[in-house]
């Protein structure tokens, strides 16, 4: 198809930017303005001051700048936002039952989203750059979830899903199953229209967190949050959410599971992002070194917890996975690390499991 534009504002440029996506495999791009209303800054500044974000310190020295697009980068005017699905083959929900098995969040089965999302988006802007250049000069900034932008209200706003009640993106095309790229431009182009809430009375979410960190529809508590607490929190994680980790080493997929919207979602055809062949049993992950940990994840987002804080979460999960033999890989484990942070996960482990009959 031929596309002509008379100017920058066309809609034809908006179909002609939205075929080009395609070219990249994303499964999805809109295009919104580069600015976030009053009400959204307002909660944000509200989950500041209820201290939500717990040891993620970085969100509210980057405040000023995540509160809108525009106090990123001035010049902005017009955002690009693109989807990429990462859809799992099976529901994810089900690996809670293998006890034996670590449980990795499916965002991390594959290759880094960064990496690759960022990757696609400097090519579609070097392309779309290509195409405009006869018609005006353009300047692009691309963001994927490395900078303090906020992503999901800004999809919302170009129409590609909204936030649900558990605070994540939702899809009516793929559900909960969607990485997020942002492309600001210094240039005003035709905007898509606004997303809709569309949860209704559905509470699936909110019911389905194991640690009740969905205080409210719309509010998140990091703290109480098992992606929070796998992932970001560096520390001795609390007695009280222990049990209620089950088997996941990283991440948590459970409020993004039960979401109705699934039964649009679709298996992701980026190859990239398919689960790789790596081995979860429990008693080989607990005997890594860090130079088998960072082979392992070489190319996985899992990697940047580092050796200290997997094992934490892996010592966890055998400490509720009922097989007494991992007492060995534990005790092992605790007396080979220097990390308290390990030894005292590895010791509550070993208690929990010895109270087996």
């Amino acid at each position: 198809m031929k596309f002509e534009f008379k100017n920058l504002n066309d809609k034809n440029l908006n179909v002609y930017i939205k075929n080009l996506s395609k070219d990249f495999n994303f499964d999805i791009c809109r295009i919104t303005k580069p600015v976030l209303d009053a009400n959204i800054q307002n909660n944000l500044k509200k989950y500041m001051s209820n201290e939500f974000h717990g040891e993620m310190s970085w969100m509210e020295n980057t405040f000023d700048r995540r509160k809108s697009p525009k106090s990123l980068w001035p010049d902005a005017r017009s955002a690009i936002v693109f989807g990429m699905n990462y859809g799992p083959k099976q529901n994810p929900i089900n690996k809670n039952y293998n006890l034996n098995q670590g449980n990795v969040s499916v965002y991390a089965l594959g290759e880094d989203y960064h990496k690759v999302i960022k990757g696609r988006i400097k090519q579609f802007a070097s392309k779309l750059i290509a195409k405009l250049k006869k018609i005006e000069k353009m300047d692009v900034k691309v963001f994927v979830d490395t900078a303090p932008l906020m992503e999901k209200p800004i999809a919302q706003m170009a129409g590609i899903g909204w936030q649900g009640k558990h605070t994540n993106l939702v899809s009516q095309e793929f559900g909960s199953w969607l990485f997020l790229g942002v492309l600001l431009v210094n240039k005003t182009l035709y905007f898509d229209n606004y997303q809709t809430d569309l949860c209704g009375n559905c509470n699936s979410c909110i019911n389905a967190c194991p640690t009740n960190a969905i205080v409210k529809p719309h509010q998140l508590d990091a703290r109480k949050c098992i992606s929070y607490l796998t992932i970001e929190y560096k520390g001795k994680i609390p007695v009280n959410y222990r049990k209620l980790m089950g088997n996941k080493i990283y991440g948590c997929d459970d409020c993004l599971s039960v979401c109705p919207w699934n039964k649009f979602a679709k298996t992701s055809k980026e190859y990239k992002f398919h689960e790789k062949d790596r081995d979860f049993d429990l008693s080989s992950l607990l005997n890594l070194k860090d130079v088998e940990f960072r082979k392992l994840f070489s190319k996985s987002p899992v990697k940047r917890i580092g050796i200290d804080r997997f094992l934490r979460n892996c010592c966890i999960a055998a400490g509720n996975s009922r097989q007494k033999k991992l007492i060995k890989n534990l005790k092992k484990v605790m007396n080979d690390n220097d990390s308290e942070v390990v030894k005292d996960a590895a010791f509550w482990a070993i208690n929990e499991l010895e109270k087996i009959t």
